[in-house]
């Protein structure tokens, strides 16, 4: 039997509703946190450190320092995704084995089940995502933390994330686009698509709402500082078209948002192997957007990408 679009997406999206209700709630933004002053050494490398500001997102801040710091060196963040903890997300992805051998700090907040029942971070709670508010700002806090105590370089901080991290990766991009260079999105969601526990778990089954590739950009500038004129981070974005957690289609969407905000029309698009595409927006050396799909990835980080994503972060051997 061959079932019909319409019949074919409510099944999708249903299945997709019932498996994110599970992740998603509804969160409050919290007042400040009096925390102790001394860091925590766990037996998984990371540091805890506890005295990174007023954290109005009650987030915690691990780092993960490699045994040889480079000198003035770029700074990592990476967003985990639901029920995943800091540790086992920068581990089983690859990032600290990248951190060794480049001698890059990672910096790794992470979320509790108090702010979020299924451990997600808050991307789709406006006072979460707006700047200087909520889980947003308290990653904002880390970052200054971590570029003052390790002494990395401010003007090359960089963020991935998957999943509900990858949202709140596309989401802090915007917010504050003074303080990251470039990001990395895999699994995510536009800025703007929702705005409630209901809209991002609709946004999750099917990519929407239907908006011009302007009026996405514009999604991004009023997320910006008032008045911003500076240039936008770039952008790696990642998809698998097996997953049946976030809608493919959202992909999508993400890459026609950051095109058109960096003012870009027509992306060029290459099979690298097996089905796997890239396509890229600006300088083939060094596009400011591009997209990957990949045809048999599921709801998951893609093997190896780490090393993609560094190179097109321009990060090089320390």
């Amino acid at each position: 039997m061959k079932w019909s679009r319409e019949l074919r997406t409510a099944r999708r999206g249903l299945r997709t509703a019932l498996k994110a209700a599970s992740a998603i709630t509804t969160a409050n933004v919290r007042t400040a946190v009096s925390w102790p002053p001394a860091p925590v050494t766990h037996s998984d490398g990371l540091v805890q450190i506890p005295d990174f500001g007023s954290n109005p997102g009650n987030l915690a801040m691990f780092v993960y320092l490699p045994p040889a710091l480079a000198s003035h060196s770029p700074l990592i963040v990476l967003l985990h995704g639901c029920g995943q903890t800091a540790s086992t997300f920068a581990a089983d992805t690859g990032w600290i084995t990248l951190a060794d051998r480049l001698g890059i700090p990672l910096l790794l907040p992470e979320q509790s089940g108090e702010n979020n029942r299924g451990r997600c971070f808050n991307w789709f709670q406006p006072l979460h995502v707006k700047r200087d508010f909520g889980e947003g700002q308290s990653i904002r806090e880390m970052v200054t933390t971590a570029i003052e105590r390790f002494g990395c370089d401010a003007r090359r901080v960089f963020m991935a994330g998957l999943s509900a991290g990858g949202a709140m990766t596309a989401a802090l991009l915007a917010a504050y686009p003074d303080v990251f260079a470039a990001g990395a999105v895999v699994a995510g969601l536009p800025v703007g698509s929702a705005s409630s526990t209901t809209e991002a778990l609709s946004r999750m089954a099917q990519a929407g709402p239907a908006r011009s590739r302007d009026e996405w950009a514009e999604q991004v500038r009023k997320a910006a500082p008032i008045g911003y004129a500076g240039g936008w981070p770039r952008v790696s974005i990642w998809q698998g078209s097996s997953d049946d957690v976030v809608d493919p289609g959202n992909a999508r969407l993400l890459a026609d948002q950051w095109s058109a905000l960096q003012g870009l029309e027509v992306g060029a698009t290459t099979i690298v192997a097996k089905g796997k595409t890239r396509t890229i927006w600006g300088p083939a050396e060094q596009p400011e957007v591009e997209l990957w799909m990949l045809p048999d990835l599921p709801h998951r980080w893609p093997d190896g990408a780490m090393d993609h994503v560094a190179g097109f972060w321009g990060l090089r051997m320390a």
